[in-house]
């Protein structure tokens, strides 16, 4: 059986003994492994123990956005004999960072596969948004990623006491989560930054803006990213970074940079949002009634630390905001593939009838 050391190059990238395993049909066919470091437009750039191959990704794109080839993805190629070469399949994800395509819409879209950390990039040159992070942290945790928060920019905060209440506040928001603050300018914080991404891969996610970009080029020791002024009038940037792109970091580790995301919609995240208010979760398991709505339910735990001040008014708010958007999302869902069996039990209904009708032909 295949090992990580049989495949050196391969192990920079997170190759281990049991992707190995996994692949072990794959290696009976002649097929040869390789990790995705971009998906653009129907072709693929992937790794393989041979060195970095381009390939066809018409046999991984199916009309489900859910299982479309990812960038983190370990795929099965065609040998380097076949020209063109394809992938002709990838292994089941480990981990999967997924959010909703669109508010309207009840389909999920995969921004990279198999990550062990999620590092959410927040901008000190900005207000904090708390229930943005929130937000990123619902998906980050559902994803089976362990989140991480970076407050870049943190040279514009030069007041030690302004930095300290900022990094407070996010951590309010982000129970069993790190803060760190960084400044890719000045260096502070990168060497923790490193130690913690040179363990597995990490997914670097945030607005347009965040610095993702300058903290990458931190990461990598090198200007692999374009980087760009922030517009003054909103502090938004603009998206140098179009395509998810997965790198080997200098001091171990994989990073994947992703574009900025302006819209983050929560896909199939009820267990993340749960993580994310966890003081709410443990607040509502002493509630009179088990299926209280912390509305006006007498006995309600949580609206009792929210009278007395232990329980802030703006998580409660948050939470009960991200449960709802997930509830709806959930409900579509359901509408969508209710509508879609209906479709093909229609379809079978037709092809059974024409079969009949065949059938009655040859009898007659």
């Amino acid at each position: 059986m295949s090992s990580s050391s049989d495949h050196p190059v391969l192990a920079s990238y997170g190759w281990d003994t049991q992707w190995a395993a996994e692949f072990a049909p794959y290696t009976e066919r002649g097929l040869v492994p390789g990790r995705v470091l971009r998906v653009d437009r129907g072709r693929c750039d992937l790794v393989t123990p041979d060195g970095t191959v381009h390939a066809d990704t018409e046999y991984v794109v199916p009309r489900d956005p859910m299982k479309v080839i990812c960038t983190g993805d370990w795929a099965a190629v065609d040998p380097a004999d076949r020209d063109p070469r394809y992938v002709q399949a990838y292994l089941p994800r480990r981990t999967a960072f997924v959010r909703s395509t669109s508010s309207k819409r009840s389909e999920g879209q995969i921004l990279a596969a198999n990550v062990d950390h999620a590092i959410i990039a927040v901008s000190l040159a900005a207000e904090l948004d708390l229930g943005r992070i929130e937000r990123f942290l619902a998906l980050a945790w559902e994803s089976g990623a362990q989140p991480l928060v970076v407050l870049t920019k943190a040279d514009l905060v030069p007041d030690p006491v302004t930095l300290s209440y900022l990094v407070s506040d996010v951590e309010t928001s982000a129970p069993g989560v790190q803060v760190l603050p960084v400044s890719a300018h000045d260096g502070d914080g990168t060497d923790v930054l490193r130690a913690v991404v040179a363990d597995g891969t990490s997914v670097l996610l945030g607005q347009s803006g965040a610095g993702k970009s300058t903290l990458a080029n931190a990461l990598l020791g090198a200007d692999l990213m374009d980087v760009q002024a922030v517009r003054d009038i909103d502090g938004k940037g603009r998206h140098t970074t179009t395509t998810r792109n997965l790198f080997v970091l200098p001091g171990g580790g994989v990073l994947i940079d992703t574009p900025g995301l302006r819209g983050v919609g929560l896909y199939d995240a009820e267990a993340g949002v749960g993580q994310v208010f966890a003081e709410i979760q443990e607040l509502a398991e002493d509630c009179r009634f088990q299926d209280c709505a912390h509305t006006v339910e007498p006995g309600c735990a949580v609206l009792a630390a929210l009278a007395d001040g232990t329980l802030h008014q703006r998580r409660l708010d948050s939470y009960r905001k991200l449960l709802r958007e997930n509830q709806r999302l959930a409900a579509r869902t359901d509408a969508r593939l209710r509508d879609e069996m209906r479709k093909v039990w229609k379809q079978r209904g037709a092809q059974g009838r024409a079969a009949m009708e065949a059938k009655r032909g040859r009898l007659m």
